[in-house]
């Protein structure tokens, strides 16, 4: 058995290795979804609230996100959850519930 390392086989193995580095890389810069369902704090009084106005994390409406809507404060920065003066907890900019009310143009 051969155990050389020749230029040819050495020139594969690189571009085999740099291809899986950059594919990798590009999975890893994937931001990961925001999920803003975390109510384990609000008083149920609150949760049964954020119930009855059927919020939801990801809007399945189109053009009525919570960050298009009045209700919404937004969050101190990005990738993090706002709030909403209606709906207590976390709230996700790009969820909805039936209180949505769109902001004036």
């Amino acid at each position: 058995m051969d155990d050389k390392l020749t230029r040819r086989v050495l020139l594969q193995q690189s571009a085999a290795l740099g291809a899986f580095v950059a594919f990798g890389a590009a999975a890893c810069n994937k931001p990961a979804a925001l999920s803003c369902t975390d109510t384990s704090s609000l008083a149920p009084a609150d949760a049964q609230v954020r119930t009855s106005l059927a919020y939801v994390d990801t809007s399945t409406e189109p053009g009525k996100i919570c960050s298009s809507c009045q209700q919404f404060v937004p969050p101190p920065g990005p990738g993090a959850c706002g709030t909403c003066k209606i709906v207590k907890g976390p709230i996700n900019p790009g969820g909805n519930c039936k209180s949505f009310v769109a902001k004036p143009a």
